[in-house]
């Protein structure tokens, strides 16, 4: 009979193996029943409204233009759904939503992007009122919510889509950030490897990706790795 394991070691090898499942399991794939994808326009017909034809055929009118009082910014720091619940959270942002940018595939789907062969990253948009909080305390936000030094990665999620990255909306936006990833810098042993590009087409991911931990507080996945990040930044109960 084989010796039994000491309580402590059995409790850590079963959240070891219940966290790499919520990471990289079937929970983090596409549910087939809710994932419509809309149908695909004529090779001839480019797209007339990126968010018109975004894979969850998400109306215009549910992504109004930006007011002059508002302004966009859009992050990439891993999972998408981690980042939509850490930046939903603070005073002053106005909306967040979830989708994929900086590839080459016109109206790209979850699956085409978690093959990391689109060179899409997943990424929040954020609509924010400059008035409340500022582009550069969203950039200390951002940074202090992932490891900006691991390459294609974020804990278990690796693949370029999971690249740490800032998608610039102006020249104003780009020498903010490289100002925040030189104030950041002394804070890691690593390098800061956060790619700094100017904002490409924005494609909004599916329905259900939208509000992913406050639709699904009790998914696996969220329990074991976003609840945790939020209680860890002081954000808990805040979403």
């Amino acid at each position: 009979m084989s010796p039994r394991l000491p309580s402590e070691i059995r409790f850590a090898a079963s959240f070891l193996l219940a966290l790499a499942a919520a990471c990289s399991g079937p929970e983090r794939s596409a549910p087939a029943t809710n994932a419509p994808t809309a149908p695909a326009a004529p090779a001839s017909a480019p797209p007339q409204n990126p968010v018109a034809n975004a894979p969850h055929a998400m109306n215009p009118s549910d992504h109004p233009s930006v007011p002059a009082s508002r302004e966009l910014a859009t992050f990439g720091s891993g999972c998408f759904w981690c980042s939509e619940a850490v930046l939903e959270s603070l005073p002053g942002v106005i909306d967040v939503v979830a989708g994929y940018a900086g590839g080459s595939v016109e109206r790209p789907t979850y699956e085409q992007v978690c093959s990391g062969t689109t060179g899409h990253a997943e990424v929040v948009q954020i609509t924010f009122d400059p008035a409340r909080i500022s582009f550069d305390q969203l950039l200390d936000w951002f940074f202090k919510s992932h490891d900006p030094t691991t390459l294609n990665a974020q804990g278990p999620d690796h693949g370029t889509q999971y690249r740490s990255v800032v998608f610039y909306h102006s020249d104003t936006q780009k020498q903010a950030t490289l100002a925040a990833i030189a104030k950041a810098q002394p804070q890691f042993a690593d390098r800061i490897v956060t790619e700094v590009t100017a904002a490409p087409t924005f494609w909004p991911a599916e329905t259900y990706h939208q509000d992913y931990f406050r639709n699904n507080p009790q998914q696996r996945y969220c329990r074991i790795m976003i609840a945790p990040k939020l209680k860890k930044l002081g954000l808990e109960g805040k979403n």
